[in-house]
């Protein structure tokens, strides 16, 4: 049975689903086809939630710009550009993720602090 609730001030769809014997799941087609999930869905245990979204092809496009500018500044043209880009593109999300859960587990002080360099690895010379 799908509802929806006000959460936060916006509308949150609901519906109750099974889990079969073998611990998987079946997603509403509604929520596939509204969220763009393909073959992949990206699986996060936050709190006491269980979060699913669709897995992103591209990540860390919100720093693109600031990527090239780096890479171009340390001369960097043509293949080797694109072939860097990609390379390092490829960080942003993961490294996101993990300040993310670093600092919320900073929050509730269950770990230390992390530098630039423990989140991203040492610049390479």
């Amino acid at each position: 049975m799908a509802t929806a609730t006000l959460k936060g001030g916006s509308f949150m769809n609901r519906k109750t689903i099974r889990i079969s014997e073998k611990r998987q799941l079946t997603i509403p087609q509604k929520f596939f086809e509204a969220l763009g999930f393909t073959t992949e869905a990206e699986c996060i245990l936050r709190g006491n939630e269980l979060v699913l979204r669709p897995v992103k092809e591209q990540s860390g496009g919100e720093f693109a710009e600031q990527i090239l500018a780096d890479l171009i500044a340390q001369g960097l043209t043509g293949d080797q550009l694109l072939a860097e880009f990609k390379k390092t593109q490829k960080k942003v999300r993961p490294a996101v993720e993990a300040m993310l859960t670093q600092a919320e587990q900073a929050a509730h002080g269950e770990s230390e602090s992390y530098s630039y360099d423990d989140v991203f690895g040492a610049e390479e010379e």
